[in-house]
C-alpha cells in the first residue's frame, strides 16, 4: 500500500509525476477526511482538495483509505538532521513528546530504535508504545474490583435481601435471596482496554503491531465486549492499587475519546488519527509553564478567567465570554496572560502576510481591559525565519497605557531543558523578583 508523508501547511500534488499521489487515491483520502468527525466540528475538512494538490490544514496525524495512507507531520524545523527520513523521525519524536506532556503520560521513547522512528508512521509508533505498556501491565496482573451481585442460592452468601426473599421466595424457602460482593476482572477499566485493543487492531497496518494486538485480544477474551459509546469512563478510579494503569488510561482516552484529535474507522471506508495542533500546542505549553513556575508564589490556570466582554442593556445578560489560554496569578491578581497560536510568524508584527493577525491583537486588547494584567504574550512556535533566539520577538505598549504586549516564540524542536528555557525566556521579570525575595 503506498504511503505518503507531508508536513502540515505543505502541499502534495496529485497526478502521474514523481512525488505525486494518483488522483483516485487523493479522492479517497479527501472523501474520508470530509466524513470524519473533524469536518463536523467546523474545521472545514482535514484536507483541502484543490485542482491538482492536497493541502493539510492545522492538523497532523495519519489518514488511511483503501489502497493508500497519508501521514501529516507538524511543521517543526529540525536543524541537525540530514535527509528526509531522519528529519521525519526527529519530528515524530517531538510530536510524541508533545502528546506525552499534554496528556501527562510517561512514555519511554528510548525503547524505540532510530530505524523504527524512520520506518513507522506516528500511528504505528503510538500503537507500539500502547501495546508494550499494556503487555507489561497485564503480566503484573489485571486490575480487579469487588462488584455487587444479587442471586438466588441454596445457601446464604453475603447478606439476605429480606424484601426480595419474602416477595419472590415466600412459598419456596429452599431458595435464598442473597446480596454479596465478588472480586471480578470484568470492570470498566478492563472494558476500556479491550475496546482500545480492538479499535487499534482495525487501525494498524503494521504486521508486528497486529500480532501484538492479537496476543492482547486473547488475554482479554474473557472480558465483556462493551461498545465504545457505552464505556463507563466515570467508573474508573485511579488510586494507589492501580496507579500503574494511569498512563494506559490516558492513551486509551487519546485513541477512543477524541482528545486533541478525531478518529474515524471502518473496514470499507478507512481510518484516521488526526490531532488539532492548536489545541495540542496550547495544552503542551500550558503544562510546561505550570512546571516552570511550580514552587513559586505564582500559580497558573489554563483556560481560566472566563470574564465576559459585554453585557446586554436590555436584561444585563453577559455575552462574549473570554477564555485566555494561560493566566499567571500572584494572589488574586493576574500578572501575565499568555495566548498560544500554532502559526508561523515573522519578527515584524506589522508584516501584512507573515506577522500577527489583527484579530490576535484585538483579542489581547480585550484581555488587557478585562484582566488588568501588566503583561500579555502571544506565543508561537519558533522557526528558522525568526533567527536563532527563541523568546520575545517584539514588544509594544498599548496606546495610552503601560500595559506591555509582546510576541514570543518557543522552539518545540529542541526538547533540551525546555522548562528552564521557558522560565528564563518568558518570565525574566518574575524570575528576578523570585531571586530578590530569596
Amino acid at each position: 500500500m503506498p504511503s505518503y508523508t507531508v508536513r502540515e501547511w505543505d502541499t502534495l500534488p496529485h497526478g502521474d509525476g514523481e512525488g505525486s499521489i494518483p488522483a483516485h487515491l487523493a479522492s479517497r483520502l479527501v472523501a474520508l477526511a470530509k466524513t470524519s468527525s473533524f469536518a463536523g466540528r467546523g474545521g472545514g475538512g482535514v484536507l483541502e482538495d484543490r485542482r491538482h494538490e492536497l493541502r493539510a490544514r492545522g492538523v497532523v496525524g495519519v489518514i488511511a483509505a483503501q489502497g493508500c495512507s497519508l501521514e501529516i507531520l507538524p511543521k517543526i524545523d529540525i536543524m541537525q538532521e540530514e535527509g528526509a527520513e531522519r528529519q521525519n523521525a526527529a519530528i515524530r519524536k517531538r510530536l510524541v513528546h508533545m502528546l506525552a506532556v499534554a496528556l501527562n503520560l510517561k512514555i519511554d521513547m528510548g525503547r524505540i530504535t532510530d530505524l523504527d522512528w524512520q520506518r513507522d508512521t506516528l500511528l504505528e509508533i503510538l500503537i507500539r508504545v500502547f501495546c508494550d505498556k499494556l503487555t507489561e501491565a497485564v503480566r503484573r496482573g489485571m486490575p480487579r474490583r469487588y462488584l455487587g451481585h444479587e442471586d438466588d442460592l441454596s445457601a446464604l452468601r453475603g447478606t439476605l435481601d429480606v424484601p426480595r426473599q419474602f416477595t419472590r421466595h415466600a412459598a419456596n424457602p429452599g431458595r435464598l435471596a442473597c446480596r454479596f460482593d465478588e472480586l471480578s476482572q470484568d470492570i470498566a477499566l478492563n472494558h476500556i482496554m479491550k475496546a482500545a485493543v480492538a479499535h487499534l487492531f482495525r487501525m494498524s497496518r503494521s504486521a508486528a503491531n497486529q500480532q501484538r494486538l492479537r496476543e492482547l485480544a486473547f488475554v482479554y477474551a474473557e472480558i465483556s465486549d462493551v461498545p465504545v459509546p457505552a464505556l463507563k469512563w466515570g467508573e474508573v478510579i485511579i488510586d494507589r492499587t492501580n496507579r500503574a494503569w494511569q498512563d494506559l488510561l490516558g492513551m486509551a482516552q487519546l485513541f477512543l475519546r477524541n482528545r486533541y484529535q478525531t478518529t474515524s474507522s471502518g473496514s470499507g471506508q478507512g481510518t484516521a488519527l488526526l490531532f488539532e495542533m492548536n489545541a495540542l500546542f496550547e495544552e503542551y505549553v500550558g503544562r510546561l509553564v505550570t512546571r516552570a513556575l511550580a514552587g513559586t508564589e505564582f500559580r497558573v490556570t489554563l483556560q481560566g478567567g472566563r470574564l465576559f466582554c459585554l453585557s446586554s442593556l436590555d436584561d444585563d445578560r453577559a455575552v462574549f465570554q473570554t477564555k485566555p489560554d494561560i493566566l499567571i496569578w500572584r494572589d488574586a491578581q493576574v500578572v501575565h496572560v499568555i495566548d498560544t497560536k500554532w502559526k508561523r510568524i515573522s519578527a515584524r508584527i506589522d508584516d501584512p502576510k507573515l506577522g500577527v493577525s489583527q484579530g490576535d491583537v484585538y483579542q489581547m486588547m480585550a484581555y488587557a481591559h478585562l484582566y488588568k494584567a501588566p503583561k500579555l504574550t502571544l506565543l508561537y512556535p519558533h522557526h528558522d525565519g525568526l533567527g536563532t533566539n527563541e523568546g520575545a520577538q517584539a514588544q509594544f505598549r498599548i496606546t495610552g497605557q503601560e500595559t506591555l504586549v509582546e510576541t514570543a516564540s518557543v522552539d518545540v524542536a529542541n526538547g533540551k531543558d525546555l522548562v528552564a528555557r521557558l522560565r528564563d525566556k518568558l518570565f525574566p521579570t518574575i524570575m528576578q523578583e523570585i531571586l530578590v525575595c530569596q
